[in-house]
């Protein structure tokens, strides 16, 4: 299993990342979208405040415009489906709008003489030209539709015996076209790269996958994410949930939706960026105290100051992991005879809490985690980044099931969830293999950040650590 996961290419790039920058796919008729109603609105605004009123300045309608589309942008009214069409909401937005437009001119600018009932007639009216502009959108958009166009190039993953029921409901909506099914196995390890090739060469927007077809493999999102493609999962169960997604309506069933970003890639580019940037200051602030304990370690026991050893990186890429030396010279001879006492239960991993070859300054270094302290240029080097799974030793690697090879999967990490949720009071590898995942699944930067900040109370209480 390890022969074949180190063969693979060291150049494919970690999950998160785009191998090419990709605008998200779709994004041409989501803009037109956009800009048609906002341009519909502001002529109906206008409109309104012409028919109004005979006799007002021009601050007034400009004011009117700022806070009506600030208020329908936050309220969701230029997003896809139901929400343009949500005419109880657009008649609130609007009143809210003019009610805060007669307050402004009340508290601040007193000048303005208008009376206030003058504010009554664009109102109404403005509500009645909004509603009438956005019905004859949907109205037009519908005949549109009808004639094939203005519509949605999509792509169905599903089991067979599914596979009629949700064609049907798609071909409800009538603003799709169906370009292809296929079942859950093209998106297996051996069929994925072939499916999104052919998605690429179809210009597909949206792929829809059935809950039973993605539940076990979640962090396939990641591939369609970066190839700029929008997931719509359809539920088999009302019990789903993913991290990046939100709750959409395909008739009066809810769907998850996972959107594509604008630009993909550009959440890992930063994460990359703030790596670098991290690691360079923290390498040059920490070098008085790399100084201290090369001298403490050299004058505790005979042997170098630094350990190399080979781990299992990006795709089963193996590299050198830096250390400070913690153990005597010969550890990893003595590990075999020490293999009977381990601690992990199922035996993947190696620990043992009294493990008698670590030394006396080597236990101050673990309980504080100074010995990763050379990992920092492992991450400038590329082959590591402060927060993700912690690269392992080939010993473990070679114990892995095929499930665990989803961990090779991201950038190796000096700290991750499993760390900062009990280190190595953690006694079973499943259970930090399913917090590894959980990570890979949820990742943003926003989560690097609070591992982070654990990271910090963890090592400084010593939580699990030996």
């Amino acid at each position: 299993m390890v022969s074949e996961s180190l063969s693979l290419s060291a150049f494919k790039p970690d999950l998160r990342s785009s191998q090419r920058t990709q605008i998200q796919r779709g994004i041409t008729i989501r803009l037109l979208r956009v800009i048609s109603l906002l341009t519909l609105d502001t002529l109906s605004l206008a409109s309104a405040w012409k028919l109004g009123t005979f006799d007002s300045t021009q601050s007034l309608p400009l004011l009117n415009l700022s806070l009506l589309l600030t208020i329908f942008i936050s309220s969701d009214l230029y997003k896809a489906g139901v929400n343009r069409r949500n005419y109880i909401r657009i008649i609130k937005g609007t009143s809210i709008s003019f009610l805060l437009l007669l307050l402004i001119t009340c508290l601040y600018a007193p000048q303005i003489d208008i009376p206030r009932s003058s504010f009554l007639l664009p109102w109404l009216l403005s509500i009645i030209l909004i509603c009438t502009a956005r019905y004859l959108f949907d109205a037009g958009t519908n005949i549109l539709r009808k004639q094939g166009a203005v519509r949605h190039a999509i792509y169905l993953i599903t089991d067979a015996n599914e596979q009629k029921e949700q064609i049907n409901l798609l071909n409800q909506e009538n603003c799709y076209i169906i370009q292809g099914v296929n079942d859950s196995s093209c998106l297996d390890l051996a069929n994925r790269e072939q499916t999104l090739n052919k998605l690429r060469q179809l210009g597909i927007a949206e792929v829809f996958i059935s809950w039973n077809s993605i539940k076990n493999r979640l962090h396939i999102c990641w591939h369609f994410y970066n190839a700029g493609i929008t997931i719509r999962i359809l539920p088999s169960t009302h019990e789903l949930y993913h991290p990046k997604s939100e709750v959409w309506m395909l008739g009066e069933l809810p769907c998850l939706t996972i959107s594509a970003p604008i630009i993909a890639g550009s959440d890992f580019w930063i994460k990359r960026i703030f790596d670098l940037v991290c690691s360079t200051i923290l390498l040059i602030a920490f070098s008085p105290l790399y100084v201290s304990i090369a001298i403490l370690i050299k004058l505790d026991s005979p042997g170098p100051i630094l350990f190399k050893q080979d781990r299992v990186g990006l795709h089963g890429k193996k590299f050198k992991i830096w250390k400070f030396r913690t153990m005597v010279t010969d550890a990893e001879k003595l590990q075999a005879a020490l293999e009977a006492k381990n601690e992990i239960k199922d035996g993947v991993l190696f620990k043992l809490k009294d493990d008698p070859r670590i030394t006396n300054v080597g236990k101050f270094l673990r309980h504080y985690s100074l010995d990763e302290l050379p990992q920092l240029f492992n991450i400038v080097l590329g082959e590591m980044s402060l927060v993700g799974p912690r690269p392992l030793p080939l010993r473990d690697v070679e114990r892995f099931k095929t499930t665990h090879f989803i961990r090779q999967e991201v950038l190796p990490g000096i700290t991750g969830l499993w760390q900062v949720s009990g280190r190595s009071d953690i006694d079973n590898f499943e259970d930090g293999v399913k917090l590894d995942i959980t990570y890979i699944e949820n990742w943003s930067i926003w989560l690097d950040l609070r591992i982070l900040f654990k990271t910090v109370g963890v090592v400084f209480n010593k939580t699990g650590a030996y």
